[in-house]
Formats: C-alpha cells, sequence, structure tokens
C-alpha cells in the first residue's frame, strides 16, 4: 500500500527502445524522495523549458501525465539545440553514455527518464542511489556558474547553464 492508503500501480512500457519492462509505482508521484534528492525542476518543468534538444520521451508519452507534454518543447523528428532554454547543446549522445558505462537497462534513455520514472514513484535499490549521486556530484557546475558569472546573466556559461537544466538544477536562478 502507498501512503494514502492506494494500491503500488504497475506500469508497462511502451516505446522502440524498451520491450516487454513493467515497473511498480511504490511512492506517491512527486514525494517521498530519498534524503539529500532534491530536485529543484520537475519532469514537467524541464519539458516545458526546453531540454535534450526537444528529442526525448517523444515515443513515449503514454507513459508519463498528458500534461507533461502539453506544450512542451519537443520534436519528434530529430535533436535541435534550439529547442533548449538557453539555445545551445549540452548533451552527449546517447552512444558516449553507453560507452561510459552511464546506461543502466531499466532506463535506456538514461538519467533523465531515471528520474521521470522516480518521480512518478518508482523505487530501484542500487540502481536510485547511484543516479542521486550522479546528481549531487553535477552540483558542481552550479558553483562554477557563480564563482564565473555575474548573477541572472543568461549568456554568461549557456552551455554549463543548460547541462544544469538537463540535471533538474534551475540555472535560471543563478
Amino acid at each position: 500500500m502507498l501512503d494514502d492508503g492506494s494500491r503500488p500501480k504497475r506500469v508497462v512500457a511502451v516505446d522502440v527502445m524498451q520491450h516487454d519492462y513493467e515497473y511498480v509505482l511504490v511512492a506517491p508521484a512527486g514525494s517521498d524522495f530519498a534524503a539529500g534528492f532534491e530536485p529543484e525542476l520537475t519532469p514537467e518543468e524541464m519539458l516545458h523549458l526546453g531540454v535534450f534538444g526537444g528529442k526525448y520521451l517523444t515515443d513515449c508519452t503514454a507513459e508519463f501525465p498528458d500534461s507533461w507534454f502539453a506544450g512542451a518543447s519537443l520534436c519528434h523528428e530529430r535533436h535541435m539545440p534550439e529547442l533548449n532554454y538557453f539555445g545551445v547543446n549540452a548533451s552527449l549522445p546517447l552512444s558516449e553514455w553507453r560507452a561510459r558505462g552511464w546506461i543502466h537497462s531499466d532506463d535506456p534513455r538514461g538519467w533523465f527518464q531515471w528520474y521521470c520514472r522516480y518521480y512518478m514513484g518508482r523505487r530501484l535499490p542500487g540502481e536510485d542511489e547511484w543516479q542521486i549521486a550522479r546528481w549531487r556530484a553535477f552540483r558542481r557546475h552550479a558553483g562554477q556558474v557563480r564563482k564565473n558569472c555575474l548573477p541572472g546573466d543568461d549568456r554568461c556559461r549557456p552551455k554549463q547553464r543548460q547541462a544544469l537544466l538537463n540535471w533538474a538544477y534551475d540555472s535560471r536562478r543563478l
């Protein structure tokens, strides 16, 4: 049972990168996060701001709330950096993520897919701790922006600011 008394919900993922994958939502959406994991942006906010060149989750929208995609900055055909909030490319190709060992079989699209599912209430012991540690480590980029840019100067280090947005840090506030 979830904290609100409802039963865990089973989700079947249907997309071009993952077949026959199911998971269970065991926590209420948007809450019961691990201690110290405090993303500044929700997946919906990230998609609406513009992340990953708009080419993310476009073939698996049925898995997540419709509101995440209504009005989001997306492109079904290709990665378009101009759709990113800061208008720059701040992503490595998926092939590079695979080569570096950053992709887990439960989330073949990487960190953001993990975060979306975690946000919805999926929990994966071990994997969650690893992804949260990666998220914490990315915070160092916020310190670099603060050190090298005037507050509110979005033109300073736009690639680093976009990368922070891609990791649920609200770099618009730096």
